[in-house]
């Protein structure tokens, strides 16, 4: 699935909410590490893939019109077996159809569970004076209760990301402490860098969250994803 046939679709379908599997997708060509994602449509697919790639696995709805999966039951982690995986489709159908039941919904996606590691966010908007806004923050209740982020203009510079995560009062637990290990800043500012490129490629992108992003001391990788296109192409 190409950025190309992604933003296609969106567009012949006038949805403006990209699906996670398609949000990743577009991410994944701009170079962004993300979880490896798959549509599955029935629980017999959703089954066989998460054999191929491996247990544990997590299902999560996919449908442009269900923006917070968990808030509705659409979403099942830690299976780890066929039987679960195939049972917690089924769930998710029900709980979809019970909740929100107007909602178009194109399966499951399935991925691996990601390994522990530290929780960051990185996030894109638009300021109706400066135009696209890069965010990052620490994961969890840093950015939920002490909003400590750190915002830069599109187009970043290494700098510009360097700086971002080192004026967060946080960024010691970047660093490793209490015995923690420290995580791959340089990685945290790649994925930074190819957000901004994303953004300068793509005027089309109005919002863009991926969160969390599980730092390691070896490299970050995004969970989950989300992205909202204009309503209108900009010129």
């Amino acid at each position: 699935m190409s950025q190309a046939s992604v933003l296609a679709a969106a567009r012949s379908e006038k949805r403006t909410l990209l699906t996670e599997v398609e949000s990743k997708a577009l991410l994944k060509e701009a170079g962004v590490p993300v979880v490896d994602t798959r549509l599955a449509r029935t629980r017999e697919e959703a089954a066989a893939i998460a054999k191929e790639i491996g247990y544990p696995v997590a299902l999560k709805v996919v449908s442009p019109d269900i923006a917070h999966k968990s808030d509705i039951g659409g979403v099942k982690l830690g299976l780890r077996t066929e039987k679960q995986t195939a049972k917690a489709f089924d769930d998710i159908m029900k709980a979809v159809q019970a909740r929100q039941p107007n909602a178009r919904v194109h399966g499951v996606a399935v991925q691996k569970m990601a390994r522990p590691g530290v929780e960051v966010i990185v996030g894109l908007s638009k300021d109706a004076q400066f135009g696209p806004v890069v965010m990052f923050g620490l994961g969890g209740i840093f950015v939920e209760v002490l909003k400590d982020v750190s915002f830069r203009i599109v187009p970043l510079l290494r700098r510009d990301a360097r700086e971002m995560i080192r004026e967060i009062k946080g960024f010691p637990v970047l660093q490793g402490i209490r015995g923690q290990e420290a995580v791959d800043i340089a990685a945290l500012e790649d994925i930074l860098l190819k957000v901004s490129e994303l953004a300068e490629r793509h005027p089309e992108i109005k919002e863009l969250d991926l969160n969390p992003i599980l730092a390691y001391k070896d490299g970050a990788v995004a969970v989950d994803a989300r992205v909202v296109l204009e309503g209108e192409t900009p010129s």
